[in-house]
């Protein structure tokens, strides 16, 4: 299997290792495969009766890596083994008759990009490995990450100590969760770096982005320092495969479990902002995955809800909006160009990227507006009535969750038809302790808390969540031992291509 870009900027037709390394085209564009696998649904049932890591071996065999099988078997037994809270790893669970969740959150950081961050970078070092053995490649690489939470630590866990590899993370500086900012500070390993940007999320990309393409900043790097550059964000396809291989998962254990018929579609209900996740569910769709609709739950920053409803994406003097669910807190949606590649080729692409660019908006043509509808619904939800959610589905299911999949649950609840419908699950509860806290208790999104409640710091609130939630999941050994560890990293700096290197050049010299 061989990768093209978006764009059609790119020639070089990269195998998937050399497609994960890059990271990104050259000319901008994200790397997709040139075709699509297809899976039979005798085969997708099938997967049922394996351990996930041989589910995940089997789509990334299908998709044609250029790994030996064996040696896939091996990276997916590491990448899905012990560090997991659940050895079934993305298990499928009912929470009521038509509802199920797909819980991608069983992973050492307690969120849904373990899912892909425990599998990309074993991918990553092996390529670098093999390239430096062929002499085909000189340079070890320094990863650098823009998060709006859950990415960065996941990344840096995947990442630490691990050869051949630096990485360094930005996030936004008070737009994260206390618990999300802990995780990431106090991060083991002497190849990690860690730094608060002042601005928010698609503030942090823009910077990282441009660093990204400042020339003379990777001549730098590579003469002083024998590194280059690549990304772990979703821009990178190595990010999106792990995520297909969940889907067909999920079908399977749906079907396994009598959520669905075999053969029967399940619609895909996806809290997004990135666009990665959901896309993940189209590819899975593409190649034969009985997936119905593919449902897409906004936040505030509802931009792709407006995509979806109009076919214009339109960011110009769009207000970035703070919410309970800032891994979505995402106004810049990367992966939307590889669904619009697939629907309109790499010239509209080129155009509407060069549009967005300057003018911050672009409205697709009418056949792709189509498709788009064909495929997609979308709603959004707001601050409040992902708290209300939170509360009512405890209530109602003694099923407790956080903001994001609150607000993928109540999108799901307003645009799901007669099909069952998954919920994606993006992250434990307690990653948001304190508001669930709100939610639980009452309060408005933003309210200050009260009493002694006040005085506590996020972790502590989860100990009072599980007073009130005593049904709930466990905390994770890992967050809960959070207030034990040192913060390693303390600096913040401002947002732009200089910030950005800046730190990179300060970190590298300590």
């Amino acid at each position: 299997m061989r990768y093209t870009d978006t764009r059609a900027l790119d020639p070089s037709r990269p195998t998937f290792s050399e497609a994960v390394v890059t990271g990104i085209a050259a000319g901008g564009g994200l790397y997709v495969p040139e075709r699509l696998p297809s899976f039979s649904l005798d085969e997708v049932l099938g997967f049922a009766g394996l351990p996930y890591r041989d589910r995940a071996a089997a789509v990334f065999e299908r998709f044609g890596v250029d790994v030996a099988p064996e040696r896939v078997s091996a990276l997916m037994a590491d990448a899905y083994g012990a560090q997991w809270d659940d050895e079934r790893i993305a298990p499928v669970v009912e929470v009521t008759a038509g509802v199920h969740v797909l819980e991608l959150w069983h992973g050492p950081t307690s969120a849904f990009k373990d899912m892909a961050l425990q599998c990309m970078p074993l991918f990553f070092s092996e390529a670098v490995d093999t390239m430096q053995a062929a002499g085909t490649l000189a340079e070890d690489f320094l990863v650098l990450v823009a998060t709006s939470g859950d990415t960065g630590k996941a990344a840096l866990e995947g990442f630490a100590d691990r050869d051949h590899t630096g990485i360094v993370v930005f996030y936004p500086d008070g737009g994260v969760s206390d618990v999300q900012r802990l995780q990431m500070v106090t991060q083991h390993g002497a190849n990690v770096g860690v730094f608060g940007v002042r601005g928010n999320f698609d503030d942090c990309q823009s910077a990282v982005k441009a660093a990204f393409n400042d020339p003379g900043f990777a001549e730098e790097l590579r003469e002083r320092h024998g590194l280059r550059l690549s990304s772990a964000n979703s821009i990178n396809w190595g990010r999106l495969l792990p995520q297909i291989a969940y889907y067909v998962s999920a079908y399977a254990d749906m079907v396994a479990q009598g959520g669905v018929k075999p053969g029967a579609p399940m619609d895909v209900c996806v809290p997004t902002g990135n666009f990665g996740n959901i896309l993940g569910a189209y590819y899975a769709r593409m190649t034969g995955v009985p997936i119905g609709r593919l449902l897409c739950a906004s936040n505030e920053n509802n931009v792709l809800t407006d995509f979806i409803a109009t076919g214009t994406y339109d960011i110009s003097g769009r207000p970035f909006v703070t919410t309970p669910s800032p891994s979505m807190d995402i106004l810049v949606s990367s992966n939307l160009e590889r669904l619009l590649y697939h629907l309109a080729g790499p010239e509209a692409v080129r155009e509407w990227m060069r549009e967005l660019a300057e003018h911050r908006r672009f409205t697709v043509d009418r056949p792709t507006f189509a498709a788009v509808r064909e495929l997609f619904s979308a709603d959004w939800v707001s601050n409040d009535e992902s708290l209300a959610t939170i509360a009512r589905v405890y209530k109602e299911h003694g099923y407790l969750m956080d903001a994001h999949t609150a607000v993928a649950w109540e999108a799901a609840e307003r645009l799901r038809g007669e099909d069952p419908v998954l919920v994606v699950s993006t992250a434990h509860w307690a990653k948001f302790g304190a508001d669930v806290y709100r939610a639980l208790t009452g309060a408005a999104y933003g309210a200050p808390l009260t009493g002694a409640a006040a005085e506590m710091s996020g972790l502590r609130l989860l100990d009072e969540v599980r007073v009130l939630a005593p049904d709930a999941a466990a905390i994770p050994a890992p967050l809960a031992g959070l207030n034990t560890l040192p913060e390693r990293f303390t600096g913040v700096v401002d947002a732009g291509r200089d910030g950005v290197v800046s730190a990179v050049r300060g970190w590298l010299e300590t």
